[in-house]
């Protein structure tokens, strides 16, 4: 999977998950393709848990650690303060280390709560984590994604570029086949602070690697990023 990455031009990849693999075995797999470790989802960070994620991710050559909650931290207030106050505490785990620490996003986070969206909350009181943001699910949760990017683009390292129709329960298609106007999107970013377009794709109507390979010609051809070829 990561030559066939590497092949269509991706210059790295996020991982979640070694797939039994060490550190240092996937570190020289890419390293001999060419590509990058953009990023890792991971476990949340804790004291007990804290130095085998930050050795993981120095290990693969990324500095970027990433996770995110279930739909019933986004219910309440209190839920969504909780979760805020666990995720600075996991950044300033992490920050000392030298390293950062984001959230990932599915549509829970958009709900409205006490008078703007959980994701809001949560940005607000965790001031030490960015956003990796999941446009498609942004647009899933009933937002315009171009405007969440611009109201929090200097949070924002990373997008999680994905298309589809926005249909419940629906799969994804490649980029650019789909409902997402990318280059608004894009385009809203702050080009100091985005550093990566991640193409995820969790369900595909079509053959997945063909979808992927897909989306990199649109987004390179497009000029919304740059790649390998």
């Amino acid at each position: 999977v990561l030559k066939t990455v590497a092949d269509i031009g991706y210059t790295g990849v996020e991982f979640a998950g070694l797939h039994g693999k060490s550190p240092a075995e996937v570190r020289k797999v890419i390293d001999d393709l060419g590509i990058k470790a953009s990023s890792s989802h991971t476990a949340f960070p804790s004291p007990e848990n804290i130095n085998e994620l930050i050795e993981t991710e120095q290990a693969l050559g990324s500095s970027y650690l990433i996770t995110g909650f279930g739909p019933d931290r986004f219910t309440t207030l209190d839920d969504v303060k909780r979760t805020a106050h666990e995720f600075q505490t996991a950044a300033e785990l992490v920050n000392v280390h030298g390293l950062s620490f984001g959230m990932h996003n599915h549509w829970w986070e958009f709900n409205d709560i006490a008078g703007q969206t959980g994701y809001d909350h949560v940005l607000e009181d965790a001031p030490n984590i960015f956003s990796e943001l999941d446009v498609y699910w942004a647009a899933y949760g009933g937002k315009d994604p171009a405007e969440v990017v611009a109201k929090h683009k200097g949070r924002i390292p990373f997008l999680h570029i994905k298309d589809g129709d926005l249909a419940i329960n629906g799969p994804m298609k490649a980029v650019g086949t789909g409902k997402l106007d990318f280059p608004s999107i894009v385009s809203a970013a702050d080009p100091l602070s985005l550093k990566w377009l991640v193409v995820e794709l969790d369900a595909c109507a079509t053959d997945m690697t063909e979808a992927v390979r897909a989306s990199y010609q649109y987004l390179v051809s497009n000029g919304l990023a740059s790649g390998r070829k």
